[in-house]
Order: C-alpha cells, then sequence, then structure tokens
C-alpha cells in the first residue's frame, strides 16, 4: 500500500531531523558497513549451506534418514539466510527505484507508487480476484483449457 502525501512528508521530516542531529549515526545508516554485514552474513551461510550438503550425503551414505533430514533443514535455513542477506542491500541500493533526494542527501522511496508512462499496453484495472475471474471467464467462453 503506497504511502500517502501526509506520510511522505513527515517522513522526509524524521529524515532530516536524524540528520541534523545525529549526522554520524546517518553516515552509519548511509554507508556500506551493513552491506558489508550483509554479504559477510552471506558467505557464512554458504559455508554452512556447504556443511549441510556434507551432513546429507552422510545421511545418505550412512543408513540414517535422521541425519539427512537434518542435512536438508540446514541447507533449507542457510539458503534462506543468504537470499535474504544479499538481496536486501540490493533492492535498497538500486538506481532504478523511484527515490526522491533531500538537500542532505539521505534518500526517501517515493511511497511504492509506480510511475504511470503514457504509451505502451495499459494494465488492466481492478483487484487481483476480478482479474481471474475476468481470465477465467474468456478461457470458458472460448473453449479453451
Amino acid at each position: 500500500m503506497p504511502l500517502s502525501e501526509e506520510e511522505l512528508r513527515l517522513l522526509e521530516q524524521m529524515e532530516r531531523a536524524l540528520v541534523e542531529e545525529d549526522p554520524k549515526f546517518a553516515h552509519t545508516l548511509r554507508g556500506t558497513a551493513f552491506q558489508r554485514a550483509a554479504r559477510r552474513r552471506a558467505v557464512v551461510a554458504g559455508l554452512v549451506f556447504a556443511l549441510g550438503v556434507v551432513i546429507l550425503m552422510t545421511g545418505v551414505i550412512v543408513p540414517l534418514p535422521v541425519v539427512g533430514v537434518v542435512g536438508f533443514v540446514i541447507m533449507l535455513a542457510s539458503a534462506t539466510i543468504a537470499v535474504t542477506s544479499l538481496r536486501t542491500p540490493q533492492t535498497a541500493a538500486t538506481p532504478s527505484a523511484p527515490f526522491r533526494e533531500t538537500r542532505q542527501g539521505f534518500s526517501v522511496v517515493d511511497g511504492g507508487r509506480k510511475r504511470r508512462r503514457s504509451g505502451g499496453t495499459a494494465k488492466p484495472s481492478g483487484s487481483f480476484t476480478e482479474r481471474m475471474e475476468a481470465r477465467w471467464r474468456r478461457r470458458r467462453d472460448s473453449g479453451g483449457y
């Protein structure tokens, strides 16, 4: 759900106040320290994933299915941690996201609103379920399932 104009204005004011009150902390939030920590977490998760593969294979070779299941759970958890830690800094640092710059350089996301382009194909309006129902009716009427 996109932020309202009032919420965007309040968010900008809070960011400006943060920069004015504690510029060092704001710089830390803006800096690459979090990206480095996320990268380090992803590398550790990759190593734990490899350990999970070893445990899984041990469970296959030695006829103990519990060991294999534990290895799989370790692999699943580490893969989830790796993917989420790698995805988070990239989405925050992508230049394609709609950002508005304030005078201190602290950026604000534009409330999740998508800008409409003039021309091109327009997406059908309505909720997801309405679009799916319309699609289902078209398929049923055309005779193709």
